[in-house]
């Protein structure tokens, strides 16, 4: 009876799971485009994947599907297969283009599409135009997610769309159904991506690199085009042009909307929106005068860190000698993350004050005499004992990943402090490094570094459920 069922969800995610890869083939697509314009010989590389993913997307979707049967199980298992998917295809394109192993080209494939932003390349410089493309548009439509590209673009409304979305880790609803919430999140993503590129361009950058640029900004990905980041221009114009696209990247979607609509006063009253520009405050100040930072690196890097974007305006060197005191602030602010319902990865600062909060009501209710009650609310919402339980759990479940390729770093013979740095950021999808990430680095743990990759993407629990499938699957 139980393998019949695991079959029969098996095959109920195929169809859905193949509208995906179709879509991840018409990405890997999009790159043949820079190759003709710059004249480069890979676009047999990009058609040749992109066909693939397309052709074995469109045979899984031959599969009869029941859209009312789908379950959250079922979104969650495809969320985490697609974005396995995503960085096979991304992975096999930069190996036949970059001729690199094909670990470190997944490796780099997988810190693209999750946005996580951190390169094996020493010199991304010289890699073609269409490779440094494929790796910017890979950040911004992984930053949005994958999943939520396909709902807004293929497939249809329904339960299998509520489902997907929801495996995402999103909850917002900004329209009465799903897929008008999601095509109204991909025009204000889309819109501040335009705005991004224009104010580049103005601001003396060349087109290309505006585009690049402004794709991995507001994607909160930063893996850049240049060797020494966002630092490469040399210009606070440009810096703080970057600033604000990071801060409208890690901002819930939920919150540009009512902006959108002239509800300014309700964007102030958002408790993440709130949080957020404390800890920006509070994190800035004390880099700048207990670090000695100057005012724009400090702001810049903590607004980068939070967000976890990782664009830099050091090199790498100048970072790995930072002292103590900023590295620690670097890594508080990596873990928190910015909104839920961002683009931003890490732990999310709704989770945090909900287990702050929660923790504060627990000891309120203990002072308080039998019987009393306490009210329990967030931005005026309800907050039950579930979602304060559920946000504990995560944040354990968190940091217990952490720790385990914290270990498997320091038994290779990396410094505990800065291996603790580097999982932090790759989990958290941040994009700092501590020069850890390199392509001879040990292959056990460049695959733990990939594999906290792509659990902080997609946040843990999918990655759980899809090994509990396959354990059944294998138990029988």
């Amino acid at each position: 009876m139980k393998k019949t069922m695991v079959i029969r969800d098996i095959l109920l995610i195929s169809n859905p799971l193949g509208q995906i890869m179709q879509g991840i083939g018409v990405v890997t697509l999009i790159p043949i485009l820079i190759a003709l314009i710059y004249g480069e010989s890979h676009l047999v590389v990009f058609l040749g994947f992109g066909l693939l993913s397309i052709a074995i997307g469109f045979l899984l979707r031959r599969i009869p599907f029941d859209d009312s049967r789908i379950r959250l199980k079922h979104g969650m298992m495809i969320a985490a297969l697609a974005w396995l998917w995503a960085a096979l295809i991304g992975g096999l394109c930069l190996m036949y283009t970059t001729n690199i192993d094909f670990l470190n080209a997944y490796f780099e494939s997988m810190s693209a599409w999750s946005g996580t932003g951190i390169t094996i390349f020493s010199d991304v410089e010289i890699l073609p135009k269409s490779v440094l493309f494929l790796r910017s548009i890979e950040q911004w439509v992984g930053g949005l997610g994958v999943v939520i590209m396909v709902i807004g673009i293929l497939i249809r409304p329904g339960t299998a769309a509520a489902r997907l979305y929801k495996s995402e880790a999103r909850e917002e609803k900004i329209k009465p159904s799903i897929t008008g919430t999601v095509k109204t999140i991909w025009w204000i993503y889309l819109s501040y991506t335009v705005a991004g590129i224009v104010l580049y361009v103005l601001a003396g950058m060349p087109l290309f690199d505006a585009i690049c640029n402004a794709f991995t900004s507001i994607c909160t990905g930063g893996m850049s085009i240049k060797n020494d980041s966002i630092g490469a221009y040399g210009s606070n114009i440009i810096y703080i042009i970057t600033m604000i696209l990071m801060i409208l990247g890690g901002t819930s979607f939920l919150v540009h909307y009512k902006a959108i609509k002239g509800r300014i006063i309700d964007v102030f009253r958002d408790i993440q929106f709130q949080a957020m520009i404390i800890i920006i405050s509070v994190f800035s100040i004390l880099l700048i005068f207990i670090s000695k930072f100057t005012a724009i690196d400090s702001v810049f890097f903590v607004i980068s860190a939070l967000s976890s974007t990782g664009a830099n305006i050091q090199p790498v060197s100048e970072m790995i000698n930072w002292p103590d005191f900023a590295k620690v602030l670097i890594i508080g602010a990596m873990v928190v993350g910015m909104s839920a319902g961002s683009t931003s990865g890490a732990i999310k600062l709704i989770r945090i004050v909900t287990l702050v909060k929660g923790t504060y009501w627990e000891i309120k209710r203990l002072l308080s005499p039998q019987g009393s009650v306490i009210t329990r609310k967030i931005s005026s919402r309800q907050v039950g004992d579930v979602e304060i339980k559920e946000a504990g759990s995560y944040i354990f479940i968190y940091f217990f990943f952490i720790f385990i390729s914290w270990l498997v770093l320091v038994y290779y013979g990396y410094g505990g402090f800065d291996s603790l740095f580097e999982v932090v950021s790759i989990q958290g999808n941040g994009g700092f490094t501590m020069g850890i990430v390199s392509p001879t680095m040990p292959d056990l743990a460049q695959i733990f570094l990939i594999f906290n990759m792509w659990i902080g993407r997609i946040e843990i629990i999918p990655a759980l459920v899809l090994f509990k499938g396959l354990w059944d699957v294998l138990r029988r």
